[in-house]
């Protein structure tokens, strides 16, 4: 039975569990359940914190999990990222008192605050920079306002939080993260590992597209497929309309409203567009 590593908490947690139950795992919570059972699908849910579930899968006896990217680089541990999900984005950065830095190589010899001391030393050797990490846990924002650091590190996605407390952002990101899936380092893929990435990656896939069917004169068809070059290629069929034929494509969510205007324009008719739940490509 695959075993299955899942946050049991908070917006990835939500985005985690919706993703798994269109993917066709019965995988929702009705209370604090922390294991639940799939028997149709031969799959055991685990729900843990998502700063623990590395530590579970690439130390542990679980195969693979859902967790952030960042949180998996700051456990160390020997697993390996399979499948970035498309939610849960964040952005790791630097910063420091205003007008104290310029770039981050000013960061050796400091005393650098943060709740994610494997991600930042990871970083800190990368760049050669020889620096003492204070661990905490939970916001840092006041680290260095209370004396016990001169910059901070930590997860951003605004910045509005840290400049009120008188830091600016330093240098590029460390890292961009988001919610991946994961498995223990070296693992053998069983059927029942594919057939779940299988699955979510055809979530994933359906989440970016929509259906589109549309008719359109065999005169301006070569048109309609440059704007509509779907997937693969479209699907054509013959109408009882003389010289009219229908379409169907796929066609990326964020282009939905200029492809239709687009195939408007070149006289295209009847077009439809329709949600899809999940497919395979």
């Amino acid at each position: 039975m695959l075993r299955l590593a899942v946050p049991n908490k908070g917006a990835l947690a939500t985005a985690s569990g919706q993703l798994l139950v269109d993917a066709g795992y019965q995988a929702h919570r009705e209370s604090a359940e922390l294991v639940i059972t799939d028997t149709e699908n031969d799959i055991e849910f685990f729900f843990l914190r998502p700063r623990d579930i590395a530590v579970y899968v690439g130390a542990g006896r679980l195969d693979i999990g859902i967790t952030g990217r960042d949180l998996l680089i700051d456990s160390g541990v020997a697993a390996d990222e399979l499948l970035p999900l498309g939610f849960g984005f964040s952005t790791f950065r630097y910063a420091v008192p205003e007008g104290t830095l310029n770039d981050t190589g000013g960061l050796a010899g400091m005393r650098i605050a943060t709740s994610f001391p494997g991600l930042v030393a990871a970083d800190l050797a990368a760049r050669g920079i020889d620096a003492h990490i204070v661990k905490l846990d939970g916001a840092v924002e006041t680290a260095v306002r209370l004396g016990v650091a001169d910059a901070v590190a930590d997860v951003v996605e605004t910045g509005r939080t840290l400049r009120a407390h008188g830091l600016v952002l330093l240098g590029d990101p460390v890292l961009r993260s988001e919610a991946v899936v994961i498995a223990k380092k070296g693992l053998d893929p069983a059927p029942a590992h594919e057939r779940l990435l299988r699955r979510i990656q055809g979530v994933l896939v359906a989440r970016r597209y929509v259906m589109m069917d549309y008719d359109v004169p065999n005169t301006v068809l070569q048109k309609a497929c440059e704007i509509t070059p779907g997937y693969e290629s479209p699907t054509i069929s013959p109408l009882q309309r003389e010289d009219w034929v229908a379409v169907r494509t796929m066609v990326l969510h964020t282009e939905l409203n200029r492809v239709m205007d687009d195939l408007w324009e070149i006289g295209a008719r009847g077009i439809i567009v329709s949600s899809i739940q999940a497919c395979r490509l």
